[in-house]
C-alpha cells in the first residue's frame, strides 16, 4: 500500500458558504496515479468544515439556514466573552458538530460518489480567508 499527500487552498468568504472541491479532490487523486484504495479529506481549521451533499442552490440555502438555526450567532458565547474581539463562538461549534474530515473510497481511480454526491467545503467564520485541506490517499 502507497500513502500519498496532496495539499489543496481553497479561498472562502465564510458565513456558512459553501465551496464545491469536488473538481480539486478528484484532480489531486489522479495525480497519485494509484487505482484503488480511500481518500481522506481533512480541513486544517475549527471553524470550517468538509461534508458531502447534493450541491443545488436549495440545499445551500437550506444548509445555511439550517445551521443558523441549531447555533445561532450570539455575542454571549463563552469564546466570544473570554476573547476580545472574537465573534466567531458559533462558527467553532458548528465545525465540533459538522467534523474536519471524510473518507471516500476509490476505484480504477476513481471517487465512486453517488450520481448527485459532491464534496463541499462549508466555511462557518465570521471573514473571508483561504482554507487549507490535505488529501491523504491510501491505495495501490
Amino acid at each position: 500500500m502507497a500513502v500519498k499527500t496532496v495539499s489543496i487552498r481553497v479561498p472562502m468568504q465564510g458565513d456558512s458558504r459553501m465551496e464545491n472541491i469536488t473538481g480539486q479532490v478528484r484532480a489531486a487523486l489522479e495525480q497519485t496515479q494509484l487505482r484503488a484504495g480511500i481518500v481522506t479529506v481533512f480541513i486544517k481549521h475549527t471553524t470550517a468544515s468538509v461534508l458531502i451533499v447534493e450541491d443545488e442552490p436549495g440545499i445551500r440555502a437550506d444548509t445555511k439556514v439550517l445551521w443558523e438555526r441549531l447555533i445561532p450567532a450570539d455575542p454571549r458565547w463563552q469564546h466570544n466573552e473570554r476573547n476580545a474581539g472574537e465573534d466567531n463562538g458559533h462558527s467553532h461549534l458548528r465545525g465540533q458538530l459538522q467534523g474536519q474530515s471524510l473518507t471516500i473510497p476509490f476505484t480504477d481511480g476513481a471517487m465512486t460518489l453517488g450520481t448527485w454526491q459532491q464534496i463541499v467545503v462549508l466555511d462557518f467564520d465570521t471573514r473571508a480567508r483561504t482554507r487549507e485541506l490535505v488529501l491523504q490517499v491510501i491505495g495501490e
